[in-house]
């Protein structure tokens, strides 16, 4: 959400992994069951469970320092992290 504009297109993205149909179908259950309404309860996100679409939340500048550090130090943090 740093610098993706959802309203690019109407797919998740998830980078430049490469991921199986089995994998894809566990993250896309995670998210849904597990990140997003975390994410959403602490106002980070907006989440349309309707729509399948997030945004910005209130709260998300309290963590965009944190998501551009991570983003900028990407190739000294472990594999798996980003």
């Amino acid at each position: 959400m740093l610098d993706h504009n959802p309203e690019d297109d109407s797919k998740l993205y998830i980078g430049d992994t490469e991921t199986t149909d089995e994998e894809l179908e566990a993250l896309l259950t995670e998210m849904e069951h597990t990140h997003l309404p975390l994410l959403e309860d602490y106002g980070f996100i907006n989440w349309d469970r309707d729509t399948h679409e997030v945004t910005k939340g209130p709260q998300f500048d309290e963590i965009r320092p944190l998501l551009e550090l991570m983003v900028n130090h990407r190739d000294e943090l472990p594999e798996n992290w980003i």
